[in-house]
């Protein structure tokens, strides 16, 4: 299987048909939960969490809505010794991630850096609302950072003059996207930032051919008569791939449920932290199934990065792994925006080494971004 292939994420043992949409299991449950994943375990040691909380941080469940009226779902992280008005983030991702896997040990973090932080799942997703689970929209996860904006500034402890945001993997394009239309973000900062719009419409290094991305706008086209047929919504790969005949071949998980003798480098990396101890949770989308089939035609329709200019004067960091194989969507954003965006390269890390690896993700250098840029 060629590398830029594999970005589709489905088993290397080859594509599955999709299977219609089902309810997401509770807490702990997973039907056809393959027996290695053992990460459930660990999760629920630390309540559910990946990481386990400081001594100095406290944690509180929140709810807030968006102005399409979806309740979300968050974390508030304050520090225990807080006086006065503090520095606030919103925090997010990675794509098809709960508040309880990286998003949550950034914020934990940068709680214990001194901010109040804002842990939150997308709406759709994990312990958030929406009528129809695992779907993603860019415009509403656009609209779900500027709603924790709105809650964070409301917050007596928070100064809403120095509120940023803090994305990661594919919640960080949308966080750029955000602030381009969002002032009150006084900055930004990503982890192995994807451009889930340029992803989906374009694959992995833009390697889709004009032909292939028609086909998959035909098979995203095919597959809403199929849904509004049925009643249901089908299971597929966000990112397709294509058969050796060339036609597009979904899979009804975004990683298989056992990684075969075979696979490719990415997925791999990926296994690595979603179906394993590491990081595997039950309410994680790429831990346990797949996005709703369709998911991938509003990111034809919004491309994130096409009002990056408007961030200026205010500043972006953009943070990604030597090793990671989406190093280049960050590297083409500083390009884009030179004078706004600047790019720190972690050695010797992946993609997936920047969703937890304490050792390698520079939170000094974070945090000594947000402390001049939203100051």
């Amino acid at each position: 299987m060629e590398r830029r292939k594999a970005l589709g994420l489905i088993a290397a043992t080859g594509a599955a048909t999709a299977t219609a949409f089902t309810a997401v299991p509770s807490f702990g449950e997973e039907t056809g939960r393959a027996a290695g994943a053992t990460g459930q375990g660990e999760a629920m040691a630390k309540g559910g969490y990946t990481f386990a909380l400081d001594k100095n941080v406290k944690r509180t469940s929140v709810r807030f809505k968006n102005r399409y009226g979806i309740e979300v779902a968050a974390d508030l992280y304050v520090p225990k010794n807080a006086r006065g008005k503090l520095p606030a983030l919103a925090v997010s991702g990675p794509f098809g991630a709960v508040k309880e896997q990286a998003s949550g040990l950034y914020a934990n973090e940068f709680a214990r850096l001194g901010y109040v932080t804002l842990a939150f799942d997308p709406s759709f997703t994990g312990q958030s609302g929406g009528t129809v689970r695992d779907v993603a929209s860019p415009d509403i996860y656009t609209e779900d950072w500027s709603a924790a904006v709105d809650f964070l500034g409301l917050q007596k402890i928070v100064d809403r003059e120095r509120i940023g945001a803090q994305g990661i993997c594919g919640l960080s394009g949308m966080a750029l996207t955000a602030a381009a239309a969002d002032s009150r973000i006084k900055a930004v900062a990503t982890a192995a930032m994807y451009d889930m719009s340029r992803a989906m419409s374009r694959g992995h290094e833009d390697y889709y051919t004009r032909g292939q991305r028609q086909k998959i706008v035909d098979h995203l086209s095919r597959q809403r008569w199929i849904d509004a047929e049925n009643g249901t919504f089908t299971r597929g790969s966000h990112e397709i791939p294509f058969d050796e005949n060339g036609s597009p071949a979904p899979s009804n998980r975004v990683l298989p449920k056992t990684l075969p003798a075979d696979a490719d480098p990415i997925t791999k990396v990926f296994f690595d932290y979603y179906r394993t101890k590491r990081g595997y949770h039950p309410r994680s989308i790429n831990s346990t199934t797949a996005w709703t089939a369709t998911t991938p035609m509003s990111f034809f329709a919004f491309q994130q990065m096409a009002n990056i200019d408007l961030l200026a004067p205010r500043k972006a960091l953009l943070v990604a792994g030597a090793e990671a194989h989406s190093r280049y969507y960050s590297e083409d954003v500083q390009t884009m925006a030179p004078d706004t965006v600047d790019l720190v390269i972690v050695p010797g890390a992946d993609h997936v080494d920047l969703y937890d690896r304490k050792d390698l993700i520079p939170f000094d250098k974070l945090d000594e971004f947000f402390t001049k840029n939203i100051a």
